[in-house]
């Protein structure tokens, strides 16, 4: 009796399936798709640093206003982008990236529309939010679209995708502040944001994880986010008054709370937000760090270096951009090399390199002077930008290449948060070093430079704007007299930025050793054991 229904059953006809379009899913073209958006990102990394003096001049902001355009943005990333790559594992990877890319072009837009600094600091934060739902869904894309043979290659060319936008934004940028105004730097994602959307909308094949289907951690959100947002926050409050003052204490304190009940939570719910088990592979665990530090010296790096080049050599926001070409432009031919190595030996022989690099060209850039010529510069320069490129790429690839595949959103947004955080670390840290040095030497640095003691007790009130390197000459100060108030502001600043960067170096070459115990590993997650 049953035979006949099982073939009427067989007979019955099914609708057709639409023929698939053409390059749908295809890696390549999918690989090109997210490098498109990751490149506004790239882009606006070092575009907003050329941007910063004429932000300051527009504006009239001070060393921690000027910080908060770029500290704002990252504190926005960070606490957003561990719950951004599980939004994305959840609701679908193509979908949060392409939200993001639209956020992120409105939010661009809306800055370069902006009247006054409170407005900028307010649309960076959202462009931030948006910048976290886009990232992270960047590698998942990638870690779910490429077989593990090939990952590699295409994380090396998202690496090199990065830097290309970063080595492009100080010309790009430096053109558009010198020739236009610094509003057009962020005009300069909205066509960006179109081309990713239409080109990722039609090749990226979307993908989530099916075991997060209604399930969501949302007390592990909110511990999770509340934590980094006190540690950012203390990071950045520190800046301004100290790591002493109450207020970055408190700051912490809440944090290390927070975190602690954030760990709590996800041991025992069923479907944590963070996965406590990925942090049993050690190469995992150390590549986070290392990522941290990496950030933290290449932001630092960045943010005093186009302060150097334009307030204190007085060149213009393209010829800062084309020295720092180095730098940058290196990032096209480091990424693709780490990405090799990276395959032949590990990730643990690029990431050492990359920070005894950094470490070597710290220490370099540590000893030049106010008047230092070109060549004194370039080679650390381009050290800088060959170990920024190491560390991502192999950092990168341990974390998300020991990462189960169905968390690979988690493994993005972890690296991204650890990346962020390493950013603020570096400006918050070496800005508060840099500006405190400068408050010891200021008035001793005036007065050597020949400035009265009484006028230069008068201006020990500036610090934060000679820890811009800008000269606080007061209107109608005869040309003698303002001249001794430039030569000591930009020793007292040269003092400062010695001091802070004589620190990220020592820094870069503790890590070092630390990137020893990156090796070559399956994550635990997946029943594998992490060297």
């Amino acid at each position: 009796m049953s035979e006949p229904s099982t073939v009427a059953v067989l007979d019955k006809p099914r609708p057709k399936a639409p023929p698939p379009r053409s390059g749908h899913g295809h890696p390549w073209l999918t690989l090109i798709a997210v490098a498109l958006g990751v490149m506004m990102v790239g882009l606006d990394a070092t575009v907003v640093s050329i941007a910063n003096p004429a932000i300051a001049r527009d504006l009239n902001a001070d060393l921690a206003g000027l910080q908060w355009v770029t500290n704002a943005y990252l504190l926005a990333l960070a606490v957003t982008l561990i719950p951004a790559g599980k939004i994305a594992d959840r609701f679908g990877r193509k979908r949060t990236f392409l939200v993001g890319v639209i956020g992120f072009a409105i939010a661009s837009l809306l800055i370069g529309l902006s009247s006054g600094l409170g407005m900028v600091i307010f649309w960076r934060v959202v462009q931030g939010f948006a910048g976290a739902l886009l990232q992270p869904a960047s590698l998942a894309i990638l870690r779910n679209t490429f077989p593990a043979e090939r990952l590699n290659a295409a994380i090396g060319i998202w690496g090199a995708t990065v830097g290309i936008s970063i080595a492009g934004g100080p010309i790009v940028g430096g053109v558009l502040v010198q020739h236009v105004n610094w509003e057009s730097v962020f005009f300069l994602n909205a066509p960006l944001g179109l081309i990713a959307l239409a080109v990722g909308w039609w090749v990226i094949r979307e993908s989530r994880d099916e075991e997060a289907a209604g399930s969501f951690d949302v007390p592990g959100v909110a511990l999770l986010s509340s934590s980094l947002f006190a540690l950012v926050w203390g990071l950045i409050k520190a800046g301004s008054y100290g790591f002493d003052d109450a207020l970055p204490l408190w700051s912490f304190a809440a944090a290390v709370v927070l975190g602690t009940a954030f760990v709590v939570n996800e041991l025992r719910v069923k479907n944590p937000l963070l996965p406590l088990g990925l942090f049993k592979s050690v190469s995992l665990s150390a590549a986070t760090g290392l990522i941290v530090l990496g950030f933290f010296a290449m932001f630092g790096t960045i943010f005093f270096i186009t302060l150097y080049l334009q307030q204190v050599h007085g060149m213009s926001p393209v010829d800062a951009g084309v020295r720092m070409l180095p730098m940058t432009g290196v990032f096209i031919v480091a990424s693709p090399i780490a990405g090799a190595l990276t395959a032949r030996f590990g990730p643990r022989v690029p990431l050492v390199l990359g920070m005894v690099l950094t470490s070597v060209a710290l220490f370099g850039l540590s000893r030049i002077g106010v008047e230092a010529p070109f060549s004194d510069l370039w080679p650390w320069f381009l050290l800088i930008g060959l170990a920024f490129g190491f560390v991502l790429v192999a950092g990168t690839e341990a974390i998300v290449g020991n990462a189960p595949e169905h968390l690979a959103g988690v493994a993005g947004g972890l690296q991204q948060t650890a990346s962020q955080i390493g950013g603020v670390l570096g400006t918050a840290v070496l800005g508060t070093i840099l500006s405190t040095r400068v408050g010891d030497v200021l008035v001793g640095r005036l007065t050597e430079a020949g400035v009265p003691a009484a006028t230069a007790q008068q201006l020990s009130g500036t610090t934060e704007y000679v820890s811009q390197g800008v000269a606080p000459v007061p209107p109608g100060t005869p040309e003698q007299a303002a001249q001794a108030i430039t030569t000591g502001s930009h020793l007292a600043f040269m003092d400062g930025f010695q001091t802070s960067l004589a620190v990220a170096a020592t820094v870069a070459l503790v890590a070092a050793l630390a990137a020893l115990l990156v090796g070559r590993g399956q994550s635990p997650v997946d029943g594998g054991v992490a060297v």
